[in-house]
């Protein structure tokens, strides 16, 4: 495997001209994301340049860009706010160096899943419990946008804080920066389709809002608009990792879910590029390169970032198709920081806000909510008991709670159908598919012979129906167990099986196995019950073994004559 990406110069026009455009979209966002998450906007950008580059260079999915995104910002925000109750007497440098080590152990744990080889786990989730939990992201990434948007600073406690917070936020209102995002706002949404091939609408935005602004600012007597401030042009500082032992476990533990939400954004995002591009990404290798990219962004006092959609298919609408669309993309954003970041200190922070805040509502799945009503109650109960469990509980208690839910009624659905699967057959009563010389042995049996029929995979939701179907017949000579059909045998159905063979053993009735083989008779034989059975009713043939029956019982029924008579 390549250690880089598929860097090529046969598109280099199209990678230049998708580099370019996507650096003009990540430059507001990176700056919103940045102070959104409580970092700074130096970091915002600088994460988008490292990640971006670094995640490009060694990446498995060519058209993919990188940046801080929306999930991965309210987790470094809930980061931040953790480190800081956890902390109350420690220094904000202190705690930004903490959050910055977090992220390094974000990118540790996704190289970890690439080099397990993860990748193609992470994206079969179900889709409700995906849905539910990139709208709690939403929804809690709209509410920490409020007070800044109102020009107020954001109250502690999530969005419960906010919700309680509320009436003296909007006591205290602040009408000129409101008025600013709400144009924001107002720009973003009616933005005409044809300027978008200029540029984007949140550039088109930050330049309207922050010359307003300034206009505003000279010409009325107001109270001071909040600006992001002036970021210091230059390379940044190393940022060597920091933590105490008290906080070792809750960073470790920050890291992790950083990891895997980042994890799966990206691979979600992969599958979007894949479809625009029609190509195929390697989902593990993509994981190591993000690692790779978090953990150097960390280093550098970098916010974390992911794979993102709307960068994504704004670059390969531009004519990006390989990795030096990612690598361009970055390089135009450095130059930016290192010759332009002055001027970025006008920007009002409701500006940023009314951007971060659209982000917000774009991310909560409005169209699947809309109707998951109408495709199954269980569902609908899943995606929103999974939303309240993101916004008031923990994004992974969420996705655990979701997954290990919808698994269970999954397993249920997939246990019931499979169990239709379990029958048992005494004559050829067309339950089951049988040859004319089977279905002749088998009448001519009697219903002396117990043909027990299983086929499909057995799970262990099906062992159930396999010792209930066993019970329900009591009235034989032999038992013949066909598992021709069975390509995947679970423990707890082998165990199933195992008692039926056993019981049938103890009432003095032969069995005879058909169909056993590969897998399916290892595991057969590693319960024991190759002990239970001689060789020579271990059997590839449901005719043989029909017939073999048909004997046995024969010679069973003539005993019991002798014995009568």
């Amino acid at each position: 495997m390549k250690i880089t990406n598929e860097i090529n110069f046969r598109n280099l026009q199209g990678d230049l001209f998708g580099g370019l455009t996507a650096a003009v979209v990540a430059l507001p966002m990176a700056l919103a994301f940045g102070i959104a998450s409580g970092a700074g906007a130096s970091a915002g950008l600088w994460g988008a340049i490292i990640v971006g580059f670094f995640a490009a260079l060694f990446g498995g999915t060519p058209s993919l860009i990188s940046e801080p995104t929306g999930p991965m910002t309210v987790i470094v925000t809930a980061v931040v706010s953790s480190l800081y109750a956890s902390n109350p007497d420690s220094s904000p440098e202190k705690i930004l160096a903490m959050t910055f080590t977090v992220i390094m152990i974000a990118g540790i744990f996704q190289m970890i899943f690439g080099a397990l080889g993860l990748g193609r786990y992470i994206t079969m989730l179900p889709y409700n419990v995906v849905s539910g939990f990139m709208s709690g992201i939403g929804i809690i990434l709209i509410s920490i946008q409020i007070a800044p948007f109102l020009g107020q600073d954001t109250p502690p406690g999530g969005l419960i804080g906010l919700i309680r917070n509320l009436p003296v936020l909007i006591t205290h209102i602040n009408p000129w920066e409101t008025i600013l995002g709400v144009v924001t706002l107002v720009i973003i949404l009616v933005y005409p389709n044809s300027w978008k091939k200029f540029a984007p609408p949140q550039l088109g935005a930050l330049v309207v809002g922050t010359l307003l602004a300034l206009l505003v600012s000279k010409n009325v007597e107001i109270r001071t608009i909040a600006t992001i401030g002036e970021i210091t042009p230059g390379l940044p500082h190393l940022q060597m990792p920091t933590f105490t032992p008290d906080n070792l476990k809750l960073m470790f533990v920050n890291g992790m879910v950083l990891g895997v939400v980042g994890s799966i954004d990206c691979l979600l995002t992969c599958v979007v590029s894949d479809s625009l591009t029609r190509t195929e990404h390697k989902s593990n290798k993509e994981l190591v390169a993000q690692g790779i990219a978090n953990l150097i962004t960390g280093l550098c006092g970098g916010i974390a970032g992911s794979g993102a959609t709307t960068a994504t298919v704004v670059s390969i609408k531009a004519g990006g198709r390989t990795a030096l669309a990612g690598i361009f993309r970055a390089l135009f954003l450095m130059i930016i920081v290192l010759w332009a970041a002055p001027i970025t200190s006008y920007i009002p922070l409701s500006v940023l806000a009314a951007i971060v805040l659209k982000v917000g509502i774009n991310i909560i799945d409005w169209a699947f909510l809309k109707r998951v009503h109408k495709i199954s109650r269980k569902s609908a109960a899943i995606l929103y008991g999974v939303i309240i469990l993101t916004v008031f509980v923990d994004l992974m208690v969420a996705v655990g709670v979701g997954v290990f839910i919808a698994n269970i009624l999954t397993i249920d659905r997939l246990s019931e159908l499979q169990s239709r699967s379990v029958k048992t057959i005494t004559d050829a009563d067309d339950q089951i598919v049988l040859t004319p010389e089977e279905k002749e042995v088998l009448d001519s049996a009697k219903g002396r012979v117990l043909l027990f029929h299983l086929s499909g995979p057995m799970i262990f939701g099906v062992a159930k129906a396999i010792s209930r179907k066993h019970a329900d017949v009591d009235n034989y000579d032999v038992l013949i167990v066909d598992l021709a059909e069975v390509p995947i045998l679970g423990v707890t159905s082998s165990l199933a099986i195992e008692n039926a063979i056993q019981e049938t053993i103890d009432l003095g009735r032969p069995v005879i196995i058909v169909g056993a083989t590969g897998k399916v008779r290892r595991r057969l034989e590693k319960l024991g019950i190759a002990g239970l059975i001689p060789g020579e009713y271990w059997m590839g043939d449901r005719l043989t073994a029909l017939k073999q029956a048909k004997l046995i019982s024969d010679q069973i029924q003539l005993n019991k004559l002798h014995c009568l008579n």
